[in-house]
């Protein structure tokens, strides 16, 4: 019980020696992106620890500026806002890579967090991605199937994302349900501080 105060105590202690400023720093090294679009502006932080492989594809294709000009073509109310592959006149943009996937990376598809979709594949994740609107546990991996990796969570501006996931949908291009009536364009991706 005593080497248990001891351990705490001097991880209290040892906390404590650094300054905000510095402790800051060291919670904030995971990349940040600033998602710009049409309806409005929000960032996203990348996990690079929990999830590598995801994180330096999007970066990737964000770098790239495979976003630009994408739209969310798949918006379902109390699920998910997807967005990443089509532009605005529903043509499929090319891919150059696709990641291994990393669902079971002790991340979970809870409000607010951002995963990577993909085919019946599980390996067939490349440039779309999603925002999930509730919490999804569904999405979770078990242990007779993949399930869907989240690589990050939106930290700033879930108000926009929730306005998208309020928007009216329809058919429109090859979808047959749960496109957005006017389009939700991707304008950029900007990865901050680069």
């Amino acid at each position: 019980m005593r080497l248990l105060a001891l351990l705490i105590g001097t991880a209290l202690t040892t906390g404590l020696a650094y300054s905000q400023e510095e402790q800051a720093e060291v919670v904030s090294t995971d990349p940040r992106v600033n998602v710009v679009t049409n309806a409005g502006s929000f960032v996203l932080e990348l996990d690079v620890d929990r999830a590598p492989l995801t994180v330096e594809n999007f970066l990737a294709y964000a770098r790239d500026g495979h976003y630009d000009g994408t739209i969310f073509h798949r918006v379902i109310q109390g699920f998910v806002a997807q967005a990443g592959g089509y532009t605005g006149d529903f043509q499929l943009k090319p891919t150059e890579r696709m990641v291994v996937n990393e669902a079971g990376n002790g991340l979970s598809n809870l409000r607010g967090t951002v995963g990577l979709a993909r085919t019946s594949d599980p390996h067939s994740g490349n440039s779309q991605f999603y925002i999930n609107l509730v919490d999804n546990l569904d999405l979770n991996p078990r242990p007779t199937r993949w399930g869907y990796a989240v690589f990050g969570t939106v930290v700033e501006g879930m108000e926009v994302v929730d306005e998208i996931g309020h928007v009216p949908t329809g058919a429109n291009g090859p979808f047959e349900r749960n496109v957005p009536v006017q389009n939700i364009v991707i304008q950029r991706v900007e990865v901050i501080g680069e």
